[in-house]
């Protein structure tokens, strides 16, 4: 074997290596049950706010301290923490899209996407006949 063939099996086996361990570290849409049956794996959720309790953030006391309850499509609810800064207007918001994992029961969230409602709806009495002429 010459030292290009060599060189070009080096690269590939690299190449493999490099490809095989991102594979561990994708992750997938899950539930809020099957996030609680695989704790201390990251995950996203789709969630939205569960209105039926308190959203606790006091940015006098600490600014990056966030917990709220939320739920999924399937009405499971898990009480999330988050250690940052609460994202403006997230109650406004139609879902939320959480990244972490399940600690102690807890969903520890790194990253809150939020999906907003559509800006773009026009209002029902808003949309007037042109006038005839």
């Amino acid at each position: 074997m010459n030292k290009t063939s060599i060189a070009l099996l080096i690269f590939i086996a690299a190449a493999i290596v490099v490809l095989i361990s991102y594979t561990g570290d994708l992750t997938t849409y899950e539930t809020i049950a099957s996030a609680k049956e695989r704790p201390g794996k990251f995950v996203n959720l789709i969630t939205t706010i569960d209105k039926q309790h308190p959203i606790e953030y006091d940015p006098v006391k600490n600014p990056n301290y966030l917990t709220f309850t939320a739920k999924d499509s399937l009405g499971a609810s898990i009480r999330v923490i988050y250690r940052n800064n609460k994202p403006t207007d997230m109650e406004k918001s139609d879902r939320l899209v959480l990244k972490g994992k399940v600690v102690d029961g807890q969903f520890e969230c790194k990253d809150i996407l939020m999906k907003c409602p559509s800006k773009y709806k026009d209002a029902p009495n808003q949309i007037v006949a042109p006038a005839a002429s």
